[in-house]
C-alpha cells in the first residue's frame, strides 16, 4: 500500500502547478477534471489509509465546518440568481473539500508532511519562471498574455494579481526552506536561488496585494521560526530577490513591455544573465551561511524577541490590510493608473472599496442566508456607482458575507479558527515542520480578503494542502517519522 500512497501524495502535491498551467482551473473544463480527479484520488487514499478522516478536535472542526460550507453553497444555489455560475461555485467548493480530505488522510507520516514544502516552492518557482522567462525571452517562450492584463505579468495564471500571490507564496516557502537548518544543504541552497524569480514575478505582476501579503508572510515566518539562521537566509532571499526585481525595473522593455520588438528582446536576455548571476550568488551565500553555522563562527540559537512578538506581528499582519483602506476613505478611491507602471505601487486607489461597500449593503439587506453563491454579479450591476464591470467582491469574507450571510460567514470563520488552533498545536511540539505552513497560510489568507483568490484553484489549493498537512500532522503522534 506504502508505494501507492506514495503515488497519491505526488499526485496531490502536483495538482496546482498542473492547473495553473489550464488557466489557473478558472474555467469549466479543467475545473472539472480537477475535480473528477481529486475525488478519484480521495477514494483511493480511503482506501489505503489505515485512518482517514481527521482524528483530532481541531481536525474535526476543521472538517466540519468545511463541508458545512460546501453544502451551504449548495443550498443557495436554490436561491442563487445565476445558475450556471452557482453551479461553477459548488464544483470549485467540492474540489477544495476533496482536496483537504485527500491531504488530511495522506500526509500523516512526518516524512510526507516533509515533502509539502519543497514540493509546493517548487511548483511555484516552475509556474512563475515560465512567466518570467516568457516575457524576457519572447523569441524562444512566446506567450499571449490577456488583454486585461495591459503588460502586467499574468501567465499561466492569465490573472496577475494571482501569479503575484503564487509567486509570493513561493517566496516565503523558499526562505522557510533556506532558512531550515535541518533540510539538506543542497535543497537550502536552490531554494535561495529559486528566491530571484519568484521575487521578479510579485514585482512585475505589480500587484500591491501580493507585496501586502509577502510582508506578512515574511512577519509572521520570523516569528514562527525565531532563529538567527532563519533570519540569516530570509536576509539572502529578499536581498538578492530585491536585487532581481530592481534588474527587471531598469529596463523599459521588461517593465513597461515598452520598445520595439527587437528592443525587449535584447533588453529581456540582458535581465535573463542578470537573474541567473544573482541566483548563483543566493548559492554561493547560503553556502557560505551554512559553512559558517557548522563553524560556529556566526550567530546561532534563537532570536530575542519578546513574549508578545506573536501579538505585535499579528496587530503588524491587520495593518497591513486595515491602513491602506483608511487612507484611501480619507483621499480618494480613484482607480490607480491602469497597467504595469511601477507607479501602482505607490498608489492605495482601488475599485475594491466600491466593490466591498456594495458587498456590504447586500449582507445588510440579506443578512441570514444572503442572496445565493455567484449573487454579487448581480448586486454589484444593480446598485454600483461606477461603470466597472465586477464578477467577484474581491474578499472572500465579504463576498461570503453578501452571497451565504451570517450562516456561510460562520462557517467559514469556524473554518479558519479550526484551522488556526491545528496550527498553533502542530507548532508546539514541531515549529520546525509547522512555520512554514502557517506562514503560508497568513500569506493566503491576506490576500484572500483582499483579491478573489477563492475562484482561482492554482492558488487556493496551495493553501488546502497547507492547511490539511496541518491537521493531518495534529492526529499523528510528535515522533511518528
Amino acid at each position: 500500500m506504502r508505494p501507492v500512497l506514495r503515488v497519491l501524495r505526488a499526485v496531490i502535491l502536483a495538482g496546482p502547478t498542473v492547473l495553473a498551467f489550464a488557466s489557473g482551473g478558472y474555467f469549466d473544463h479543467a475545473r472539472l477534471i480537477a475535480l473528477i480527479v481529486t475525488w478519484i484520488v480521495v477514494a483511493a487514499v480511503v482506501v489505503v489509509s489505515d485512518a482517514p478522516l481527521p482524528r483530532s478536535r481541531e481536525g474535526i472542526a476543521a472538517l466540519a465546518a468545511l463541508a458545512g460550507y460546501v453544502g451551504w453553497i449548495a443550498l443557495s444555489t436554490t436561491w442563487a440568481p445565476l445558475k450556471g455560475s452557482a453551479a461553477d461555485d459548488l464544483e470549485r467548493a467540492l474540489l477544495y473539500l476533496g482536496a483537504f480530505v485527500a491531504v488530511a488522510a495522506a500526509f500523516r507520516p512526518r516524512s510526507a508532511a516533509r515533502a509539502v514544502e519543497p514540493s509546493l516552492a517548487a511548483g511555484a518557482f516552475v509556474v512563475t519562471g515560465y512567466g518570467v522567462v516568457g516575457r524576457l525571452l519572447p523569441g524562444i517562450a512566446p506567450q499571449h498574455a490577456t488583454g486585461s492584463s495591459a503588460g502586467r505579468l499574468d501567465q499561466p495564471l492569465t490573472y496577475w494579481n494571482a501569479t503575484g500571490a503564487l509567486a509570493a507564496l513561493g517566496l516565503v516557502l523558499c526562505t522557510r526552506i533556506a532558512g531550515d537548518n535541518d533540510r539538506n544543504g543542497t535543497m537550502r541552497s536552490l531554494a535561495a536561488a529559486a528566491a530571484v524569480p519568484l521575487a521578479a514575478g510579485v514585482y512585475l505582476s505589480f500587484s500591491r496585494g501580493a507585496l501586502a501579503a509577502l510582508a506578512a508572510g515574511v512577519i509572521v515566518l520570523l516569528v514562527a521560526a525565531p532563529s538567527w539562521i532563519q533570519l540569516r537566509a530570509a536576509a539572502i532571499c529578499l536581498e538578492v530577490g530585491a536585487l532581481g526585481a530592481a534588474a527587471c525595473a531598469a529596463f523599459g522593455g521588461v517593465r513597461d513591455l515598452t520598445g520595439s520588438a527587437h528592443a525587449r528582446e535584447v533588453q529581456g536576455a540582458v535581465v535573463f544573465v542578470v537573474l541567473l548571476a544573482l541566483m548563483a550568488l543566493a548559492v554561493g551565500l547560503m553556502t557560505w551561511a551554512q559553512r559558517t553555522e557548522r563553524a560556529g563562527t556566526t550567530r546561532l540559537g534563537r532570536l530575542p524577541l519578546p513574549r508578545w512578538a506573536p501579538i505585535a506581528a499579528t496587530a503588524l499582519v491587520v495593518a497591513i490590510v486595515v491602513v491602506p483602506v483608511v487612507v484611501a476613505k480619507g483621499t480618494s478611491t480613484a482607480t490607480p493608473s491602469f497597467g504595469e507602471t511601477s507607479q501602482r505601487l505607490s498608489s492605495v486607489g482601488s475599485n475594491r472599496y466600491e466593490y466591498w461597500k456594495v458587498a456590504l449593503k447586500v449582507a445588510a439587506d440579506h443578512p441570514i442566508a444572503g442572496v445565493g453563491t455567484s449573487g454579487f454579479a448581480v448586486e454589484w450591476l444593480r446598485r454600483r456607482d461606477i461603470s466597472d464591470a465586477a464578477h467577484d467582491a474581491h474578499s472572500l469574507e465579504l463576498e461570503t458575507l453578501a452571497e451565504l450571510g451570517l450562516v456561510g460567514f460562520a462557517l467559514l470563520c469556524a473554518l479558519l479558527v479550526a484551522v488556526a488552533l491545528a496550527a498553533r498545536r502542530v507548532h508546539r511540539y514541531d515549529p520546525g515542520l509547522a512555520a512554514g505552513m502557517i506562514a503560508g497560510l497568513a500569506l493566503w489568507t491576506l490576500h484572500a480578503a483582499i483579491d478573489w483568490d477563492w475562484e482561482m484553484p492554482a492558488l487556493t489549493l496551495v493553501a488546502v494542502v497547507l492547511a490539511g498537512t496541518l491537521v493531518a500532522r495534529v492526529d499523528a503522534p510528535a515522533n511518528v517519522p
